[in-house]
């Protein structure tokens, strides 16, 4: 693909702060049109098949796919990078993760967790990922977690968007300060409310956490986030809790469940009763198919369970899904680069969406539909008059992108250039 860029000096004022040429402009529902894109005061001035004028910065991205940007539903910034410290986790099961990190916690400072976070969403933002949701452990009494994601929110304001979670990794109900401490969280600013009823000390404490969760937000006017029922348990039901909680309060639009990693092993009469209500609640559903296929199934002999929700039957029903990283490189997860076409490669295996649409619905659920579970939709997108959130992948179309793992070429954040990188070029030498 021809690939250029030059910087414009006219005598008469520029058209465009921004102008990309002949780009591949992809919609959410509709075939993508090859279209320049001009980008004026930090929002999209025109998109048309031409556009006359000149720009400060023009861009021939001819053919080459023009995206909403990269959207993370779903990781944990405050353990990001911590892999082997204080020791790996050797059994690869979601609950000696849970105790390692449980023993790293206690040495964290605000700085360190901040840092680490920064750099992460760095090495996300290279790769084309400008809005992000973390989950931020506040199980411990100095809430350092916390304070170190609102100090990295603050830090990134200017280019990325960071929602915080207030997620009580041990149960708000399993130590007597718990409880105490969401209501903390939610004065320090914490943008959702999480939980994770499966990891409470009993059912009774994890439906009354579920109840809870929905009280806080409503009092703080927050969104919510739950880990539902991540484990392969097919007794953990405490999906059907949040449906009910969600149906009778009316806020489905602002309600995630994470994970729901159970789901995949209900049996299929009391899974389509389950689908049924959630039509009824339209609540958000966030996978992580990269963490769910490495965490679940541990204990299971042959065959071995997938662990991964039910996303192809949620998306045929209409519900939005949307896909998140999870992990990188911490007690949970040894790997990850944060690439968000990774996790969208990993959904169309695990989940069986190879079908043309399939494909392309996977990546939906790493641009549009992450900004839906996100509640930023109205502000996001490739619309004329939107803030200009705009990627350029060295792709033809989404199949292209995520097949080849595709080079995030220019990353423009809220009308400003902010990263560059050169798609790789490997020479034949025989």
């Amino acid at each position: 693909m021809n690939q250029s860029a030059s910087t414009s000096t006219p005598t008469s004022t520029p058209t465009y702060d921004i102008l990309l040429r002949q780009g591949s402009l992809l919609h959410p529902d509709r075939p993508s049109e090859i279209v320049d894109l001009g980008i004026r005061d930090g929002q999209i001035a025109a998109i048309a098949p031409h556009l006359d004028g000149t720009a400060i910065t023009e861009l021939d991205v001819t053919g080459q796919v023009i995206s909403p940007p990269l959207v993370e539903s779903h990781i944990h910034l405050d353990s990001a990078r911590t892999i082997g410290n204080p020791r790996w986790n050797q059994s690869g099961t979601l609950f000696e993760g849970i105790d390692i990190w449980s023993d790293r916690k206690k040495t964290l400072t605000v700085e360190e967790v901040c840092d680490r976070a920064v750099g992460t969403l760095k090495q996300q933002a290279l790769q084309g990922v400008l809005f992000v949701r973390s989950h931020a452990d506040v199980s411990e009494p100095t809430l350092t977690a916390l304070q170190g994601l609102l100090a990295a929110r603050e830090q990134v304001k200017d280019w990325m968007t960071l929602q915080v979670v207030a997620f009580p990794q041990d149960g708000i109900y399993s130590q007597p300060k718990n409880n105490d401490l969401m209501e903390e969280a939610m004065k320090l600013g914490a943008d959702a409310v999480g939980g994770i009823p499966h990891y409470e000390l009993t059912r009774e404490d994890g439906v009354q956490s579920v109840h809870r969760i929905f009280d806080l937000a409503e009092r703080y006017d927050r969104l919510i986030d739950v880990h539902c029922d991540e484990i392969d348990d097919d007794q953990a039901r405490f999906l059907e809790v949040m449906a009910a909680c969600a149906i009778r309060r009316g806020n489905g639009a602002k309600v995630t469940a994470s994970h729901t990693t159970a789901f995949s092993s209900y049996n299929n009469a009391y899974a389509m009763k389950l689908l049924g209500f959630l039509q009824r609640a339209q609540i958000n559903f966030v996978s992580n198919p990269l963490i769910n296929i490495t965490l679940q199934g541990r204990t299971d002999t042959y065959p071995k369970r997938r662990g991964v929700t039910r996303v192809k039957e949620l998306w045929q029903l209409g519900l939005n899904v949307s896909l998140g990283h999870d992990c990188i490189q911490d007690p949970w997860y040894s790997l990850g680069t944060g690439n968000m076409l990774d996790v969208a490669s990993m959904a169309i295996h695990v989940c069986h969406m190879t079908g043309q649409a399939e494909i392309d619905a996977c990546y939906n659920m790493v641009t549009w539909h992450g900004a839906k579970t996100l509640n930023v939709a109205d502000d996001y997108g490739l619309e004329v008059g939107k803030p200009a959130n705009v990627i350029v992948l060295a792709a033809s179309d989404r199949y292209d992108a995520i097949c080849r793992r595709a080079t995030v070429q220019y990353v423009i954040s809220r009308g400003q250039m902010l990263a560059q990188t050169r798609p790789p070029e490997p020479q034949w030498c025989r």
